[in-house]
């Protein structure tokens, strides 16, 4: 322990007191410098091949809560509880007194945080630990912490040593500060929490504290220092969005940047997939459940693109340009990938060639592998008989991506992904979203405070309800209070009027089954229209205001999406009542989720635009608030006369 403090004590570094007693006190603990070195130690040592996470509960036995493999492309760990698999919403808790309308922990649990907190310390102090330095950020825009992981868990402090970047105590810049601790104690879960996940952040005036009592990473080693981003953030008027970005080249050399948003399981990721043609070489827009009729297109040439974000992106004022456009750069140092769509050989050859022929061993997650086997991100582990997984997952260090971007970007097009369910008339739903709509800001803005979680969400445990995930689509990641960044993501909109909004359905448009594909073909589309506005009479106010505008006809490399994947109601299985009867379930979502914002402190600006959807407002009401830059916008200048009666 000397031998610690004296080495950071000459970079100027300060380790928190509660910190140092535990180390001082515990039965042993080793710094870490590598993920290559946690990597052994997720095995157990570098002679092992497979190790099981075993914990001896009091009044229950011994429970292994993951078997770890050593493959010839990383590590896969996989959790033999089914539960453990997702994150679960319920998971935060909030234990100091700052500011928030999140759940307290004494409300949630009845008793207060310090009596846990001391607990914790003193089972900690019983184990051997791992523990390593990190950075919640990038390019010095963050959050430094400390991480205490048992060693036996050190699967758990890989994920999060590569998620986050790890620096070495031999790396640390002088005067580095240690702003977040991580800790992790995940026997808790059963003796304390009823076998449930559960994050507690304890935000002290120094120290932004995250005590993690799973061992699923997703809640903790990214979702919970997401959160201390974003209380950093909420102090200092920044965001961090929760979305994935990429930058696209068309065949004709126009370059577009794309960032997409949305709550879990909303199409992030798989912006940045590949398209990927059928055997004959075409493209499948979508399936009808109802008929069996199969719609593809040919497109021979596809653009090219090179990634920037997989999930999370800085806002942070240090970038800004000041030219219109809001500048992001990636937050994290490894992208947490789901794969749950990737069902066989030739699904998605990007990430199949990026995690078979690996650069730096991978972590997976919900992988079926026996040890020293090559992982393959199709062969998904089972929840039950016959039931895949389907949160499967892999974690990719961002440097091994090709052709990654590693510096900020100007965003061109904004978009909004929503998990939408089959909409009929016979079973009416909010899949009444066309390929994709053209949104004005002041649309744009509301979309992100209601945030669908949307249909058949794979990433997390929910009712399959429409539930909201809360403004920004980050909310329940977030430790601080909603109507501020409410404020800050308006604010954020307003200041940036050269960058485009749109809103873009997966999963289903009305009967039609479609994945992915509708953002998919709307990167191809306004990546090769550029800066080209709209013609006047290919966009008109959609039937539901709540969806901006929609497209009369859309043409891609000659081949044209017919008029029922950008209409709804053009669908003799919608028609107009079954579109209607979805466009009021949506309205209703709208006025049950903006109920939350429309008071104090919420802007003047915010207020006018809540109280303009609340009174059905039109597509022409929402630009009298904030108008868009027509000379940088998609639209050309001018209200189109909306015509219901005929189709295209």
């Amino acid at each position: 322990m000397t031998e610690l403090l004296n080495k950071l004590e000459n970079k100027n570094i300060h380790l928190p007191e509660n910190i140092i007693q535990l180390l001082s006190e515990c039965k042993s603990f080793t710094v870490f410098s590598t993920t290559d070195e946690l990597a052994i130690a997720a095995l157990g040592g570098s002679e092992n091949t497979t190790y099981e996470v075993t914990y001896d509960i009091p009044g229950k036995g011994l429970i292994t809560e993951a078997i770890i493999h050593k493959v010839k492309n990383g590590v896969s760990a996989n959790f033999t509880d089914p539960y453990m698999r997702r994150r679960d919403p319920q998971t935060m808790a909030i234990a100091d007194i700052k500011p928030t309308d999140k759940v307290r922990f004494f409300d949630k649990f009845g008793y207060d945080f310090s009596v846990l907190q001391n607990e914790t310390y003193q089972w900690l102090k019983e184990q051997e630990l791992a523990v390593f330095f990190y950075f919640a950020g990038r390019e010095g825009i963050g959050a430094g912490g400390v991480a205490i992981v048992p060693m036996n868990a050190a699967f758990f402090a890989q994920a999060l040593a590569m998620l986050q970047q790890m620096i070495s105590v031999e790396n640390l810049p002088e005067n580095f500060e240690i702003e977040s601790a991580l800790l992790v104690a995940p026997t808790f879960r059963h003796t304390h929490f009823a076998g449930k996940q559960i994050v507690v952040h304890n935000r002290t005036d120094k120290v932004h504290e995250v005590y993690c009592y799973n061992l699923y990473p997703g809640p903790s080693a990214k979702k919970g220092l997401y959160g201390v981003l974003l209380d950093k953030g909420e102090k200092e008027g920044w965001i961090t969005a929760h979305c994935s970005a990429v930058q696209v080249a068309s065949p004709y050399d126009n370059i577009t940047t794309f960032m997409h948003e949305g709550a879990s399981g909303g199409g992030k990721s798989e912006l940045l997939g590949h398209i990927v043609r059928d055997r004959t070489g075409q493209v499948l827009i979508g399936e009808n459940k109802i008929t069996g009729e199969q719609r593809l297109i040919s497109i021979p040439l596809f653009c090219t693109f090179a990634p920037v974000a997989d999930d999370m992106a800085l806002c942070h004022p240090s970038i800004q340009k000041n030219n219109g456009k809001l500048v992001i750069l990636d937050g994290e140092n490894s992208w947490f990938i789901r794969v749950d769509s990737v069902n066989d050989y030739g699904d998605d050859p990007f990430l199949e060639k990026l995690s078979i022929k690996v650069k730096k061993p991978l972590l997976f997650l919900n992988i079926e592998t026996k040890p020293e086997c090559t992982a393959l991100i199709w062969d998904h582990i089972e929840d039950a008989p016959g039931k895949k997984c389907p949160n499967p997952r892999i974690i990719v260090p961002r440097e091994i991506v090709p052709d990654i971007v590693n510096g900020p970007v100007s965003v061109d097009v904004r978009s909004f992904g929503v998990r939408t369910p089959p909409c009929s008339l016979e079973d009416p739903s909010y899949g009444i979203i066309g390929m994709f709509h053209i949104l004005p800001p002041a649309l744009a803005w509301l979309w992100r405070l209601v945030a669908p979680r949307g249909y058949a969400n794979p990433s997390i445990i929910s009712t399959g309800n429409m539930e909201s995930e809360g403004v920004g689509s980050y909310w329940p990641f977030a430790t601080g209070e909603l109507i501020p960044h409410a404020n800050m993501l308006l604010e954020q909109l307003i200041q940036t009027p050269r960058t485009r909004y749109t809103l873009t359905p997966n999963q289903h448009i009305g009967v039609w089954k479609v994945g992915f594909k509708p953002q998919l073909l709307m990167r191809e589309y306004l990546t090769r229209r550029g800066n080209a506005k709209l013609r006047g009479d290919q966009y008109q106010p959609a039937r539901s205001p709540l969806l901006g505008y929609e497209l009369n006809y859309l043409t891609i490399e000659g081949a044209k999406i017919p008029s029922r994947f950008l209409k709804v109601y053009k669908q003799p299985e919608v028609g107009l009542e079954g579109y209607d009867k979805g466009a009021e379930i949506l309205f209703d979502f709208f006025k049950t989720e903006l109920a939350k914002y429309n008071k104090a402190p919420l802007s003047e600006t915010g207020k006018r635009i809540i109280d303009a959807c609340l009174s059905k407002a039109t597509v022409q009401d929402y630009l009298d608030i904030i108008p868009m830059d027509y000379q940088y916008s998609f639209l050309k200048e001018g209200e189109v006369q909306s015509d219901y009666s005929n189709g295209i």
